[in-house]
């Protein structure tokens, strides 16, 4: 059995268990996903408020106040900032040092973030564990599967 088999049954296996699972905790890796994916792609903005630019308008207004007050903290957590006051600049200095990483360094930080982010927005009903494989099968088979349709 080759690896591409065993990785596509496996693939197959998440995707059996993503769909059983409830929708707010499909959502709650959805925006783990869409919240990460932004910082990924944020370039220097000369915005005020940089949080509203990386929380996606399209989510419920307590959810998004939660996360407004939540995502500082997790960057904050994750050691990506050395300051630790004000959330524009908390988030702007996290921001720079993602940017700094690269590899798999940058990509092991990334998705540790989604994961965290998967977790505030599902109010703690996501386990790290479960997070940890629902958050890359999304990414991968549903997010990114999306990205290249759309931009097809």
């Amino acid at each position: 059995m080759t690896l591409n088999k065993i990785l596509s049954g496996i693939w197959a296996a998440i995707k059996k268990l993503f769909q059983k699972i409830p929708s707010d905790l499909k959502t709650a890796i959805h925006i783990g996903v869409v919240i990460t994916e932004n910082i990924k792609n944020f370039v220097e903005s000369p915005a005020a408020d940089m949080i509203t630019l990386l929380i996606p308008g399209d989510i419920d207004d307590a959810l998004k106040a939660w996360l407004r007050k939540r995502l500082p903290a997790i960057l904050a957590q994750l050691k990506l900032t050395e300051i630790h006051e004000g959330d524009d600049q908390i988030l702007k200095n996290a921001i720079e040092n993602i940017q700094i990483l690269n590899g798999d360094a940058k990509n092991a930080f990334l998705h540790n973030i989604a994961v965290l982010i998967g977790q505030a927005a599902s109010y703690g009903k996501l386990s790290w564990t479960d997070g940890v494989y629902f958050t890359e099968w999304y990414y991968n088979k549903v997010y990114k599967e999306t990205l290249n349709k759309n931009t097809n």
